[in-house]
């Protein structure tokens, strides 16, 4: 008898492993996003021919979260704070800065037959709905004055 293995995707463990060393070797990680995909909410206004760059360094981000489905976490842009969510299946490649040949890039093929069987991220936050969702919330003051 043989079975079909039904292996998850390699993506997210190595780009936790490849992070972990581009940060301890004191290089900035940089994440090239396709921001064609669903499910992004990314910065817009900075898209270019469908892909964003996106600085992951510790130093420039908060909260980060690295699990098997999404990449979430907090960063400034222009001065106002982001909350920003990336599935995985929309990472291209992870780089050094200031060595762009210190890189992993990513085959684009390796999510077309899979499905998650746990779609929400494991911090137990819930993703947007949709970038509507997103755009009702930054509408929203984020600050109130206690007397």
């Amino acid at each position: 008898m043989t079975e079909e293995l039904k292996l998850t995707p390699t993506r997210p463990y190595m780009i936790r492993a490849f992070y972990e060393w581009l940060e301890d070797n004191s290089l900035t990680p940089y994440l090239l996003v396709d921001a064609t995909q669903d499910n992004l909410v990314i910065p817009t206004e900075h898209v270019q021919n469908g892909q964003i760059v996106l600085n992951i360094a510790s130093q420039a981000t908060g909260n980060m979260n690295i699990d098997n489905n999404y990449i979430n976490f907090n960063a400034r842009f222009g001065g106002v704070s982001r909350e920003l969510w990336i599935p995985m299946q929309a990472v291209m490649a992870l780089f050094a800065k200031e060595n762009q040949s210190i890189a992993m890039p990513f085959d684009p093929a390796e999510y077309d037959d899979y499905t998650p069987e746990d779609p929400e991220p494991s911090n137990n936050k819930s993703t947007p709905a949709s970038k509507a969702d997103t755009i009702e919330r930054a509408k929203k003051a984020g600050l109130k004055i206690l007397k």
